[in-house]
């Protein structure tokens, strides 16, 4: 019996010597804190940012845990909240304003929207809210002035795109929900359902359920579910989607949290609505989370086929918490593994490739593991595709392109002189002359992805003293790089024309026309709808 006894007592030992420990050095470090905070405001030369320094120290103590642990302040708590659920107070526009000193343009009403309902259009000019200018006014105080309470309301002077007129218009704000479905419809074989699925907020799964009813009326017969770029969400959503796959009962995701936290297990709670549907999940480095979790939980399950690249890896819980002053904590409390035991979390955070990915990392580092059927998967970061579908490479410049909003610009000039459009299965943008014409007049960065290496290079030849040795060889090698703009533009066409035209459809028929403009140059759906896996199923 001593023998027995004797090392639980030592075990025992250890462990509340180690909580004290832990106990002693949170104090201190607490102690520590105040002492300088008091010291720092009885002696301090100038007066103390002390918001400012706040933020920093609070933002840098939790960067050291992981990437997604972050403290919101009372004054973030609308953005928060729009991130979190997609949800805010307002009249359901997307705004521009490129000149601090001319008006607001409307951008983009979403559909059903209480700015559609009131005939915003795409162009129209704001001058003043509720009386108060917008002359002077960023996008952001213009968009702040356009939120509030929903059920309340706001008055615009607006001046129409078209007519000129210039019109006070009063809007009730709405609660303003951006869906997580962006479309949902039959593809052009008359048989193929489609949902492109960009999060996982509350309600989603009866969303997603009314769609696969819906389509099945319409002749479905098999579904793909894209989940590509999907950053996650309400993890009890995404065992309610798997659900409606699996039988009623499956484990779909254990979390494990730490020695103060007992393990949650979610298992599905309902009937399947299509247990023997073909299914097709399209996932990339952009899904994440939720959307790793309904795409490995169906991997294990060998109840779909996974196509696309190996998703991002985060294979972490987060809990929001109540903090002081209005607050809030979003804290990382358990890393989630799905059905087959694996976790997606990828090994290390910071091992990731340049589009945030997870890095390469060796089998010797994973571990193995089986679906139902059988068939090996590993762990170590995301979930591997069953069929890997080659993804589309984009150029410097297209990027540059959209992320300067050249593009944007220009639909909003097209939009000006084009009050009707074809609908959007029948629209083709033919006037690229035209846009060459507009990007050439405007600064943004069109150096080709070889030249802007190059300048990289000059600049590390600098620091070694290298440049003038080799002058004459590094301006041959300029001259050859060197590509003009016009050049680069009639050479990125094809990459370019689709960005433009699903700007262009979105102004007049919303985003779930620009989706289907987005389908019809899908080359990675393409792959995966004639996929044998896909043939086959």
């Amino acid at each position: 019996m001593k023998k027995i006894f004797i090392p639980l007592i030592i075990l025992s030992a250890s462990l509340f010597a180690g909580a004290q420990s832990k106990s002693f050095n949170l104090g201190r470090w607490m102690q520590t804190q105040s002492a300088l905070l008091q010291e720092l405001n009885r002696s301090y030369v100038d007066s103390l940012p002390i918001e400012r320094m706040q933020k920093a120290s609070i933002d840098a103590m939790l960067s050291i845990l992981d990437p997604y642990t972050i403290w919101v302040s009372e004054e973030e708590g609308e953005d928060f909240e729009l991130m979190i659920s997609k949800t805010y107070g307002g009249i359901g526009a997307i705004i521009y304003k490129s000149d601090k000193d001319g008006p607001v343009f409307i951008n983009e009403p979403y559909a059903d929207s209480p700015a559609a309902k009131a005939g915003l259009r795409c162009g129209d000019a704001i001058y003043a809210i509720d009386g108060k200018t917008t002359i002077g006014l960023n996008a952001a105080e213009a968009s702040d002035r356009m939120k509030g309470k929903p059920g309340t309301q706001v008055t615009f002077r607006v001046k129409r795109v078209y007519t000129g007129k210039d019109e006070d218009i009063t809007i009730t704000r709405e609660r303003i929900h951006i869906p997580d479905i962006e479309y949902v419809g039959i593809l052009e074989d008359g048989k193929t359902g489609y949902i492109l699925l960009s999060g996982f907020t509350e309600g989603v799964a009866n969303d997603v359920r009314s769609a696969i009813k819906e389509l099945k009326k319409q002749g479905m017969e098999r579904l793909v579910l894209d989940l590509r770029g999907n950053g996650g969400g309400i993890l009890q959503e995404a065992v309610k989607i798997v659900g409606l796959f699996v039988p009623k009962g499956s484990l779909v995701v254990t979390s494990k949290g730490n020695e103060y936290s007992r393990d949650e297990i979610y298992r599905t709670i309902s009937d399947p609505v299509e247990p023997h549907l073909p299914l097709i999940v399209l996932v990339d480095s952009g899904s994440a989370s939720a959307s790793e979790i309904v795409a490995g939980s169906l991997q294990d399950y060998d109840r779909a086929t996974i196509m696309g690249n190996r998703t991002f890896g985060k294979g972490l819980v987060q809990s929001v918490r109540p903090m002081p002053y209005g607050g809030h904590l979003k804290i990382t409390t358990a890393k989630y593994y799905i059905p087959s035991g694996r976790c997606v979390q990828a090994i290390d955070y910071s091992n990731r490739n340049e589009d945030g990915s997870v890095g390469n990392i060796p089998d010797s580092l994973t571990r193995e593991f089986t679906t139902a059927h059988g068939r090996k998967v590993r762990d170590g970061g995301g979930i591997t595709p069953d069929v890997e579908l080659k993804r589309r490479e984009y150029s410097r410049l297209t990027y540059s392109l959209v992320l300067s909003g050249i593009i944007e610009q220009y639909c909003l000039d097209y939009v000006r002189s084009h009050e009707s459009i074809p609908p959007a299965k029948d629209y083709h943008f033919d006037d690229y002359e035209g846009f060459i014409k507009f990007a050439k007049a405007k600064e943004f960065d069109a150096r080709t992805s070889a030249r802007a290496s190059y300048d990289r290079m000059l600049e590390e030849l600098k620091k070694d003293g290298l440049e003038e040795s080799m002058k004459e060889e590094l301006e041959a090698l300029k001259a050859k790089l060197d590509l003009d703009k016009e050049s680069f533009l009639r050479l990125k066409k094809d990459e370019i024309v689709p960005f433009i035209e699903q700007s262009i459809v979105a102004r007049y028929y919303f985003q779930k026309a620009a989706v289907e403009i987005a389908i019809r140059y899908d080359e990675a759906l393409r792959q995966a709808l004639v996929s044998p896996l896909a043939v086959s199923l």
